[in-house]
């Protein structure tokens, strides 16, 4: 199987370079023009290049932006017929892979995925009289001004900004700075080792809570590797949750349905009607097409469908530093209704088999458990060797219960009836 959850991602090796240069072929010769992006990672100019070489050798043309976020790459495809980013978002920087995305930014559905994994291996390469052709192009310049129209952003304020040495770092400061946003910034320039590890969570983060209270900032914008991501902390230097930021851009947009997944904390229910999908980004989107005003998920995809599909994490930055200039941000995530959340991982080469011999009909969608105070999901990563449970109660014994029940099932590895 090619995709996962999230795209295509593996290991750097021989094998994902001939990926690369297949896909380009397949997804090439049902396009005419394809632009095309990467992020940090030594390995992102020869996967690119192999991937445009497949393409053009289909007879597509090839435009490429350069270093640049998932987003911006997304947001430029509405001038093509498709885009693919390079890059294994928050994974090691040992990891990348390949993103794909339609002319609204959405990710290629699990049918047009079917249809390049049935074709991979077949040629697709045009006679010498109808090779494509590769550009370079800003695509930047046009992204950042689509996020000045769109969000008013406050002069003055000051924040704190982690790139993660990513691909954000070509993107954020810039509209900060356009903007007359003041920012201390760490982490902020393109490299191809992460400083820290890539993924937003609090605990890769331990030296962001001093330098908010030290600089007095309104709050801290933090950016994955490829920027499809964003997570934040308030006003007094704490971690805002993921469930929380949704229920903040929520508020903020004045959404009224809200699509989400299912690891998604039943808090959001409280302030929103709520459609649920199985965890991965691309299905929100997918779900966002029929009907939607904000779609996001708890690890820190932020969708925006009146200004694109895919997950946007500057875009998300903007916002938040528009509402951190009207609200205080700990008091308001202080109103929010607030659950044990128990998120836990567990390394297992044989997650897929054993989320089958669960029950589940696709290890990545995963088994759900419902009880009366709370709820368990098991599903397996769709992009690591990982099997993850989410558990949530109405008190912090409801929330271990659930959270000892999944972690019960993947010991005895018997079905759930």
């Amino acid at each position: 199987m090619l995709f996962g959850s999230s795209g295509i991602r593996r290991p750097f090796g021989p094998e994902l370079i001939m990926t690369a240069l297949r896909v380009g072929g397949c997804v090439g010769a049902s396009c005419s023009s394809i632009v095309t992006g990467r992020d940090a990672r030594t390995t992102g100019p020869l996967l690119e290049a192999a991937f445009t070489a497949g393409a053009a050798a289909s007879g597509c043309r090839v435009c490429s932006g350069g270093v640049a976020p998932t987003p911006t790459v997304a947001y430029a495809a509405q001038h093509h017929d498709a885009g693919c980013m390079i890059t294994a978002s928050h994974n090691p920087e040992e990891y990348n892979g390949l993103k794909l995305v339609n002319p609204d930014g959405s990710a290629f559905s699990l049918a047009r995925q079917q249809e390049i994994e049935e074709t991979y291996t077949l040629p697709h390469t045009a006679d010498w009289t109808c090779q494509g052709e590769t550009t370079e192009s800003d695509i930047i310049g046009p992204y950042l001004d689509a996020i000045q129209d769109a969000v008013s952003l406050p002069e003055g304020l000051h924040v704190v900004l982690d790139c993660g040495n990513g691909a954000a770092s070509r993107v954020t400061p810039a509209l900060l700075r356009r903007t007359g946003i003041r920012y201390t910034g760490i982490n902020c320039t393109v490299q191809g080792f992460f400083a820290r590890p890539s993924e937003p969570l609090e605990e890769h983060l331990p030296y962001i809570p001093a330098m908010v209270k030290k600089t007095g900032a309104a709050g801290a914008l933090i950016h994955d590797g490829d920027a499809d991501r964003f997570m934040a902390f308030d006003n007094k230097g704490h971690y805002i949750s993921g469930d929380h930021l949704l229920m903040l851009f929520a508020e903020w947009t004045g959404a009224q349905n809200v699509v989400t997944t299912v690891d998604a904390s039943m808090a959001i229910e409280e302030v929103a009607s709520v459609t649920r999908t199985p965890v991965g980004d691309s299905f929100v989107s997918e779900a966002l097409v029929a009907g939607g005003d904000f779609g996001g998920e708890p690890s820190g995809s932020w969708i925006f469908p009146e200004h694109s599909l895919c997950p946007d994490g500057p875009y998300a930055a903007a916002l938040f530093c528009a509402m951190a200039a009207e609200w205080d941000i700990a008091e308001k995530v202080a109103q929010y209704p607030q659950y044990p959340l128990i998120r836990r991982s567990f390394r297992r080469e044989d997650g897929h088999a054993l989320l089958r011999r669960l029950g589940a009909d696709n290890p990545t969608d995963g088994i759900r458990i419902e009880e009366e105070d709370g709820w368990c999901l098991i599903r397996a990563s769709g992009t690591e060797p990982k099997v993850r449970i989410t558990a949530e109660g109405r008190d912090a014994d409801a929330a271990e219960k659930m959270a000892a029940k999944g972690e019960k099932l993947l010991i005895s590895g018997q079905p759930i009836h």
